[in-house]
């Protein structure tokens, strides 16, 4: 497979690497937005959150969480954005599901995840839940 995410779990390219176990990896951006912005993964491929077995995501964020409390810890983050872009429209650059830790910092000139789109919503929200909340 000619995943890089899965080239470095299988550690066939270099990383960063600041947490492993036998599920996830989690390494360091090669293209930081902060300081010690990491990249947790999945060692099993899968594209998008949907394709990722239930187990292993609670696994994934276990790791999530056990990474973002040795980075804030690590380099005194006071904050930390995390989030993940699920599919090619959302920004997703690598095929692999990947969850970005991003510490923040006072003054660092960051948003929150509102400030990524500016585009109000098209529908009223009683028709939005409908839709959701009827769908299997």
């Amino acid at each position: 497979m000619s995943c890089v995410f899965c080239k470095i779990a299988r550690g066939e390219l270099p990383a960063y690497v600041v947490y492993e176990d036998p599920e996830t990896l989690a390494f360091l951006d090669l293209y930081p937005m902060t300081d010690g912005h990491t990249l947790v993964i999945p060692k099993l491929h899968a594209e998008r959150l949907s394709e990722l077995p239930p187990e292993l995501a609670g696994t994934l964020f276990q790791t999530v969480q056990k990474v973002s409390e040795r980075i804030a810890r690590a380099l005194g983050a006071p904050a930390l954005n995390i989030g993940f872009n699920d599919g090619r429209a959302a920004g997703q650059a690598v095929p692999h599901l990947h969850v970005h830790i991003i510490p923040r910092f006072p003054g660092d000139g960051g948003g929150s995840f509102h400030s990524i789109l500016h585009k109000p919503t098209t529908r009223p929200l009683d028709e939005i839940h409908r839709l959701i909340a009827r769908t299997p």
